[in-house]
């Protein structure tokens, strides 16, 4: 069962994904690499935080969320915005389609906007993406943008409130992105456990977008999931033409590694296509079963593949939503 827990979309003017789209992902790629839903990002990157900055920001995430939606026709596919509908779905043999925000700057100051995120469907927040917000330091700062190393020391006030709203209308808190504090310091005050849906491993290639063992230690700690991703600069340096030549094999090796550290169960893997995503022998949807067979290799059982791929996410999840108005 398959979920692939963070995907980018062309924006504006997207393709039609139920054909072939030269788009890592759509609807035939789905179906040739088995993959039983997608999480499609409205990504909104970061910009100046003026008045009509933010007013565009919004209006970007909520017309994205929206298209989303509307990619599920109930028929080719259906929209889900529980894990149990995306049970269903799978049991019925038709790919589901959900949604996410990517980027907390969408929402300015207007914490209202989180409640309304996951009335469209929206099921998580990543909080922050290259460069600080008005909720947190990035881990990748924007000095065009005026950035230091550090805004807020992690989480500002804003982002703390954030965080209690998301834990309140039951939407997943995602740190990738987020500052090294800023993490520790989101999943120490979540009452619910935080996930991180696109990153590697900074033991084995210390990229600033990579959780280190300390990090990994603290989502295991609060009962979280690090997703190890296919963005290649993450999992191994560049060579000597300037890109890193990463495979399949290294996305197997940071799984393994994260495991190793902190437990299968707080381990998981996404892809990042059509945002930067894509290895040797992981390049579109069509080849998710090659990384399945890169840990199969690597003695990895059923049991172990359905964690990796979709259990331990659908278990934070229904996590998140239990916890939903405490």
């Amino acid at each position: 069962m398959i979920l692939d827990t963070h995907v980018d979309i062309r924006w504006p003017e997207p393709p039609d994904w139920t054909c072939e789209s030269g788009m890592c992902v759509d609807l035939p790629r789905m179906r040739a690499g088995g993959v039983a839903g997608t999480v499609f990002i409205a990504f909104v990157p970061q910009g100046k935080r003026d008045f009509a900055s933010l007013r565009a920001a919004e209006e970007r995430s909520v017309a994205m969320l929206e298209h989303i939606r509307a990619r599920a026709d109930g028929m080719a596919a259906h929209f889900c915005a529980t894990p149990a509908e995306f049970e269903a779905a799978m049991r019925s043999g038709i790919p589901a389609v959900l949604s996410a925000v990517e980027n907390g700057h969408a929402m300015g100051v207007d914490l209202g906007l989180i409640a309304r995120w996951r009335k469209l469907g929206a099921i998580y927040l990543t909080v922050t993406h290259d460069g600080h917000n008005a909720l947190a330091d990035a881990a990748k700062p924007k000095p065009h943008l005026g950035d230091g190393p550090s805004e807020h020391g992690g989480l500002s006030a804003l982002g703390r409130a954030a965080i209690r709203e998301m834990n309140r209308v039951g939407l997943m808190v995602d740190c990738s992105h987020v500052s090294k504090a800023g993490m520790m310091q989101a999943a120490e005050l979540s009452r619910v456990p935080v996930v991180v849906t696109h990153t590697a491993c900074a033991a084995l290639h210390p990229h600033p977008r990579n959780v280190d063992d300390e990090q990994l230690d603290m989502i295991r700690e609060v009962g979280g999931i690090a997703q190890v991703t296919a963005v290649a600069s993450f999992l191994r340096p560049a060579g000597p033409d300037g890109t890193s030549p990463s495979t399949v094999e290294d996305v197997a090796e940071h799984v393994e590694h994260a495991v190793r550290r902190i437990g299968i169960e707080h381990v998981g893997i996404s892809s990042d296509f059509d945002g930067g995503g894509g290895v040797s022998g992981w390049m579109h949807a069509g080849e998710m079963q090659n990384v399945s067979a890169a840990l199969r290799a690597r003695g990895y059982g059923e049991r172990e593949l359905a964690l990796l791929w979709s259990g331990n996410f659908l278990r934070v999840w229904r996590q998140v939503l239990r916890g939903a108005g405490a």
